[in-house]
């Protein structure tokens, strides 16, 4: 399934195994586009006990994107799923290390991922 908001600001691709489903996110995550973003993998929750941001392409991230994939995180933990980040960058890996938020959320080495 793919979910296009707008192919200039931000695109998601959304591929579903077993239990898991792989969240491709290119772009930039900001302000414009969060409310679509979270609505889209809010409602892999129920039936997903394990969500993958995969973050390779995703070029910007500000505050409204960065409280969105919290939200993402505090809804899957509250659900008794995972939300995990993999392919982080280094903006948004700094993006994570100045808020604090660098280790609450699971992330996972390119290596040992089995993505569809």
């Amino acid at each position: 399934m793919i979910s296009e908001m707008d192919p200039s600001q931000f695109t998601i691709e959304i591929e579903r195994a077993p239990g898991v489903a792989f969240v491709r996110c290119r772009g930039r995550l900001v302000a414009g586009v969060r409310d679509s973003f979270y609505t889209e993998v809010r409602q892999l929750i129920p039936d997903t006990k394990r969500i993958v941001l995969d973050l390779t392409d995703l070029t910007h991230m500000d505050s409204m994107g960065l409280g969105t994939v919290v939200r993402l995180y505090v809804s899957a933990k509250s659900a008794g799923a995972d939300l995990e980040l993999i392919n982080i960058g280094k903006r948004v890996r700094q993006i994570l290390g100045v808020t604090g938020l660098l280790k609450a959320f699971e992330m996972i080495g390119d290596q040992g991922i089995r993505m569809p």
